[in-house]
């Protein structure tokens, strides 16, 4: 039985973590815990149980669902608050804990459950305004009638589910945490929503570029930190001609160069929440119809980010994967079309530095005059502890992090600094997932991406009708160039946001002549479009070889579009590699150099595990990238922000003299070639001091792996060190931490046919074999055929059951 195992091999290590690590008050209570009539065996007993029919008050009609073989609910609902109550009660059903420990860690009130040691983490969450943020949405969705009804029906489904739970039906992590759920709220629903605006747009490099520039100067800044850098293949194609007349922003005369304090640390830059998405036209494909793909980057965790289901009701039959905890799909398809995303990447977060009049923050300097600043009080509640009370102060660009004196939580933030963020803006993101679920055309989707505000997004889009389209989507602030790539002057009117670019000039393209659109997190656009949107961007890597592959093809099947999502060829080694080989000669070389030069000569540029030479690139770029910048971007207690791996690569290829070459720490004058060498011998040390001589622990698999911890870090629950293949530069961009946490593929036709795949299962229940079941395909690259139904008593070998639900009591 799967929960002995887990219990022996969880329940035991998780309790002495506890005891470890948290004060005695913390225990959880090991007689509740296992308590043979309430406590952890109970988590087993319904744990793969179809749902057994039930009589639901709220409910206004009769609802059907039909479960797949990977329980997948098929809900057939007849009006909408039926279809998204039902919804928020079978997510509650199997994924209630992840929905309530996420929304606390995006509230800041993760110290509620464990104690003292999330207080520092909570502090930011509200010193950076997420709740405030989330209200703001909630007011913006709850004036709009849909949107309303959807959040209201949710949250009743939700907690028709909490209702009905007994103590032992309670999930595993409330035992072990000795917590219960609360009720759902509609403001939950809005902080996820927020939560997944700050994985995605929450990033700035504001204050480590600041001190940069102040180091450097503008010549270096302009060669090392480029907005265009070299080899990009922007998402809407170079020297596209941009059809209408650009606003005018004016810079200011001043240019402001601001001082953050305390210390910095800069690392490479290597993209984790990275997205692919890409749609075809009928002209290309074997079917004369398109296709449309996608596969969202991102942390990898058990239980898994999304939750798949399909939603049908007169108005709407959407598949797809859906949030925990907010309704509608978000990455899916209907009977007309198809839509997925990937990050933007583009700037909508900027710092200002402020001026206060005295120590209470009361007043700040702007405009000429002395402002009043708007304090909100912070209450957070501390298990086992004094609730402690944190006052934030808000100017007219935002909250203030944290004053000059305090340490950030999170070192991009400027001590003394107001956050301008675009997703504390009121804003109705939900309402553009609930209209693309039903959209029918191209005209369908701009209407519903016109409500998208942040994180900005690539909405990739195909219908049946044979369209094909891209919008790099957001509300975009209205900037000079480069404004936000460094700390602002927030007493200055001339450095606040103007207004928005226009939603019609936002970089879009429709029916390309190339046949196809992708994005991969790189440029949306070439030098030649007129507003700033940011310049920090994916490298080259992912969209060039989407992009080479599908220009290449003109007879694609779904097929080929599983071994482009599963690609692991890299670019970057492709370009860089042979290089560096021939700056290292082998007569310089002793036996044991002689063999990896040898193993690396002969590679064919795939992360595969198992491999040898992707492990010894990887070390060997990461010692020479080191040996290269790391004397130059330190100045006293600073580090630099150092170059971006594409420049560093620009700069090896075509600048064999440069000055960075030469280390600053010897007497001697240090030729490129000297520290090829030199970062060889150090990679060759450093992976035999951690994998011993050369032999079959030189592999990709055995020395990076990918991690599906559990969300709150429990031992022995999650799927550790699986062996996959892929870098964070492949089209298959996985790492130990991050990776496609959904691959789909929707062919669109008279018959819609899709194929998709999650690195998890549908269950949350870590006793249930639907909470892993999938990880081990997706570790393969295979795919699941979606069971489209058009009604529920459609005839599919692999469906496995139906639930009834009633109202009435």
């Amino acid at each position: 039985m799967k929960w002995l195992k887990l219990l022996l091999a969880s329940a035991i290590p998780c309790a002495l973590f506890f005891f470890l690590n948290f004060k005695h008050g913390d225990l959880p209570p090991l007689g509740k815990l296992l308590n043979p009539f309430a406590g952890f065996w109970q988590n087993n007993a319904a744990g793969d149980a179809i749902l057994t029919d039930q009589q639901l008050p709220e409910l206004q009609e009769p609802v059907e669902v039909v479960w797949d073989d990977r329980r997948v609910p098929h809900i057939f609902a007849q009006n909408a608050h039926d279809l998204y109550f039902v919804q928020g009660y079978l997510t509650a059903r199997d994924r209630l804990w992840q929905m309530e420990f996420q929304t606390h860690a995006a509230a800041g009130r993760l110290a509620e459950i464990v104690g003292a040691r999330a207080l520092e983490h909570d502090r930011f969450r509200r010193r950076i305004g997420m709740i405030y943020a989330a209200e703001n949405a909630l007011k913006a969705m709850q004036a709009e009638a849909e949107t309303q009804l959807a959040l209201a029906a949710y949250t009743a489904g939700v907690n028709a589910w909490i209702r009905s739970l007994h103590a032992q039906a309670l999930p595993f992590e409330y035992k072990i945490l000795d917590y219960q759920p609360e009720p759902w709220t509609p403001l939950k629903c809005a902080l996820l929503l927020k939560q997944m605006a700050w994985t995605l747009s929450g990033r700035s490099s504001d204050r480590i570029m600041s001190l940069t520039r102040s180091a450097l100067g503008e010549e270096l800044m302009s060669r090392l930190y480029p907005q265009y850098p070299p080899s990009q293949d922007p998402i809407i194609p170079a020297a596209t001609h941009w059809s209408f007349q650009p606003l005018v922003v004016q810079k200011p005369e001043r240019e402001f160069y601001s001082s953050p304090s305390g210390a910095t640390k800069s690392i490479e830059r290597v993209s984790t929440d990275g997205s692919n998405n890409w749609a075809v036209a009928g002209s290309k494909t074997a079917s004369g119809f398109p296709m449309l793909c996608n596969d969202p980057h991102l942390g990898l965790t058990l239980p898994s980010i999304w939750y798949e289901a399909q939603l049908v009701s007169p108005a709407v039959n959407v598949y797809g994967v859906t949030l925990p905890g907010t309704p509608a799909v978000i990455i899916g398809f209907n009977q007309a079309m198809a839509w997925g995303v990937t990050n933007a990447g583009s700037d909508v977060l900027d710092w200002y530095e402020i001026k206060f009049k005295d120590e209470q923050q009361s007043e700040y300097f702007y405009d000429g005059a002395w402002r009043p600043t708007q304090q909100r009080i912070e209450e957070i509640k501390v298990r086992g502890a004094a609730t402690v009370r944190d006052t934030v102060t808000y100017t007219h660009h935002g909250p203030v992090a944290y004053r000059k004196h305090e340490r950030p939580f999170d070192q991009q933030v400027p001590p003394g600094a107001a956050m301008r963020w675009a997703a504390h803006d009121a804003s109705q993101e939900m309402m553009t997932f609930l209209k693309l679920n039903r959209a029918r055309n191209y005209e369908d989707y701009v209407e519903a991406l016109s409500h998208f505000d942040c994180p900005a997004q690539n909405f990739v889009f195909a219908d049946t009708a044979g369209d094909i389209a891209l919008w790099h989507n957001g509300k975009f602030p209205l900037r000079w160039q480069e404004q936000g790539k460094y700390v602002s002057d927030g007493s200055d009117r001339a450095y606040d946001w103007q207004s928005w670019i226009p939603r019609a000039q936002v970089p879009h393209v429709k029916n390309p002549a190339r046949g196809f659109v992708s994005s991969a997190n790189q440029n949306a656009t070439d030098l030649s479009y007129p507003y700033y949107l940011g310049w920090d961007y994916a490298a080259f890597e992912r969209g060039a070889r989407i992009n080479a592959f599908l220009a290449a093809q003109s007879q694609l099947t779904p097929q080929d579009m599983m071994n482009l999502q599963n690609d692991v060829v890299s670019l970057f080694a492709q370009k860089t590699l042979p290089h560096l080989l021939n700056l290292l000669p082998p007569e310089n070389l002793d036996a044991e150099q002689m063999k990896l030069r040898e193993v690396l000569a002969t590679w064919n540029y795939e992360y595969r595990a198992g491999l040898a030479p992707p492990l010894i690139f990887n070390r060997w770029w990461r010692e020479l990238f080191v040996l290269i910048w790391s004397d130059d971007m330190k100045i006293g207690e600073h580090e630099l922000e150092y170059p971006r791996r594409d420049v560093t690569m620009n700069m090896i290829l075509s600048e064999p003299a440069s000055p960075f070459y030469d280390l600053k720490s010897t007497e001697a004058k240090e030729t490129l070639a000297d520290l090829v060498r030199r970062a060889f011998q150090n990679a060759q040390s450093k992976l035999v001091e951690a994998h011993g001589p050369f032999g079959p622990k030189w592999n990709w698999e055995v020395a990076r792996g990918t991690d599906l911890p559990h969300l709150a870090r429990f031992p022995n629950v999650g799927r550790m060190h699986l062996p996959t293949s892929g870098n964070s530069d492949n089209v298959n961009a996985i790492t130990q931490t991050h990776g496609p946490s959904w691959r789909m593929i929707v062919s669109l036709g008279p018959e819609v046919k899709a194929w998709g795949i999650y690195p998890g299962g549908q269950s949350g229940n870590p006793g249930s074999r639907f909470f892993d079941n999938a990880v081990d395909d997706w570790v393969a690259g295979k795919y699941y055929e979606l069971l489209y139904l058009k009604t529920a008593s459609d005839k599919e070998a692999r469906l496995a059951g139906n639930t009834s639900l009633r109202g009435g009591r």
